[in-house]
């Protein structure tokens, strides 16, 4: 910075984001009062105040400084028309949810229930269980997999096993429905509807996202432990056990907790796989067993007569699975605070 743009006055404090604040105001107030997109008129804002922003703090502080807030005033309303859409679902869900969500709607199933009244519970204990078997089959795979591709896998077969995994992030959830149908039918037949045949589908969208992230969590641990422990004579496995994997744990416990948010909230591969049902069933070996996705899609879909109940148990459903996803979330922050190991290069 040179010494001229040190001499130079500054904008007050409140000059940054008194524009945008206006510009917004004004935005809001042509929105009301016309009929004008509202994307529009936002969009307009963020142009109108980061021109006024810039031109002010290049007559006060400079051209270096007002391209400085220039930049702030676009990454800033970038993250806000961002988050905006987020915030409008997450609060169209809790007003339309909080209707249904009762004691009833936690302890009731959808037996013999027409209009108002019964519950999500059979759809409850389906999503836990069957991503619960989900993930106890990817997890170990995933982290198996990963720690091959890192620390032992080398030439060809790594490079092709990176491809298809690869490939694998990408497929669509369908496809992953239709393996897991196609795969369960030759042995038992085209009519087979069971809550394993959906955990087995999520697997298969688990499986790449936990070996990607545990991936780049190993490769984040120093060399530096690594050959610390080789130093001191212990063999490749035990340090990767010992040293490299606790000191990812905390990473790899957020991707697993990140690919089973993926996955809870599927409703293509499950509906080909588990049907519906609207009674309780916990086993997933043994008959139909609906999760709570299928569970909102089907109620509606096929809505009753009046239809307001059946619409307040899909809202109410979608308002679970956010909440399951939240307390996924903190989990994983209690167990990173809890295991996380900070790691310097």
């Amino acid at each position: 910075m040179s010494t001229l743009d040190v001499m130079r006055p500054s904008l007050p404090s409140w000059g940054p984001w008194a524009p945008p604040a206006a510009a917004l105001a004004a935005a809001v107030a042509l929105a009301i009062a016309t009929d004008i997109g509202t994307g529009v008129l936002l969009v307009g804002a963020v142009v109108v105040a980061a021109a006024v922003v810039y031109a002010w703090s290049r007559v006060v502080e400079g051209g270096r400084r007002a391209l400085d807030r220039l930049v702030t005033v676009l990454v800033a309303s970038a993250f806000a028309l961002a988050v905006i859409p987020l915030i409008s679902v997450l609060y169209t869900v809790i007003v339309k949810g909080a209707e249904r969500f009762d004691w009833a709607f936690f302890t009731e199933t959808g037996r013999n229930v027409v209009g108002a009244g019964g519950g999500a519970w059979h759809a409850i204990v389906g999503t836990l269980v069957i991503t619960g078997v989900a993930t106890v089959a990817s997890v170990p795979i995933g982290i198996m997999a990963a720690i091959y591709l890192q620390e032992y896998g080398q030439g060809r077969l790594k490079r092709w096993l990176t491809f298809f995994v690869d490939v694998m992030t990408g497929i669509p959830s369908i496809v992953a429905g239709l393996f897991a149908f196609a795969l369960f039918a030759i042995f038992f037949g085209p009519g087979v509807r069971m809550g394993v045949m959906g955990a087995v589908a999520l697997s298969v969208l688990m499986i790449p996202i936990v070996v990607r992230s545990t991936e780049e969590m190993l490769k984040v641990v120093p060399n530096g432990l690594r050959e610390a422990s080789y130093a001191l004579g212990v063999p490749k496995w035990r340090t990767v056990v010992s040293v490299v994997l606790p000191t990812a744990l905390a990473g790899i416990v957020t991707g697993v907790m990140v690919a089973v948010a993926r996955v809870i909230g599927e409703t293509a591969p499950l509906l080909i796989t588990t049907g519906t049902i609207t009674s309780l069933n916990a086993n997933p070996f043994s008959g139909r067993m609906e999760p709570l996705p299928v569970y909102a899609y089907s109620q509606y879909k096929h809505p009753g007569v009046p239809p307001e109940p059946y619409f307040a148990r899909a809202w109410a459903a979608a308002l679970t699975l956010i909440a399951i996803v939240m307390l996924l979330n903190l989990v994983a922050r209690l167990i990173y605070k809890r295991f996380g190991t900070e790691i310097r290069g």
